[in-house]
């Protein structure tokens, strides 16, 4: 049987973890090392990846889990517009919409729900053995 792979703490480089343990690890050594984990912050990509902060924004740069999707502004909201009746040259359908004063998430201009598309890819949440951070 192989031996699993591990990763160094950031926290304190004697303690080596295995990475199906990592995340956990992170966490406790977090909250038994204030000091330095006020000096530490998480990549945006991967949030096992924990470097000091003024080496952060460098990290990133170059992370290995950025992906072009992320590299777009991917926080900011799409607003997505449906085709207009001149668009697809029909008629304007009688409005499903009836106006209820229990939905709060309305457009006032034509009533139709604003619908807000963020990315988010729940896979980029977990580590795995590709995330490795390089050894200094």
């Amino acid at each position: 049987m192989e031996p699993e792979a591990s990763e160094t703490c950031p926290y304190d480089p004697h303690h080596r973890v295995p990475l199906s343990r990592f995340q956990y690890h992170l966490a406790s050594c977090r909250k038994k090392n204030p000091k330095k984990a006020k000096k530490m912050a998480s990549c945006k990509y991967n949030a096992c990846h924990v470097v000091p902060i003024k080496k952060l924004e460098e990290h990133e740069a170059a992370c290995a889990n950025r992906s072009p999707v992320e590299e777009e502004d991917s926080w900011s909201p799409r607003k997505v517009s449906f085709p207009s009746p001149e668009q697809n040259g029909s008629a304007p359908p009688e409005s499903p919409w009836v106006p209820n004063p229990d939905v709060w998430n309305v457009d006032d201009t034509n009533s139709h729900p604003v619908f807000v598309l963020k990315t988010f890819v729940p896979q980029k949440l977990v580590c795995g053995k590709e995330d490795h951070l390089p050894h200094p």
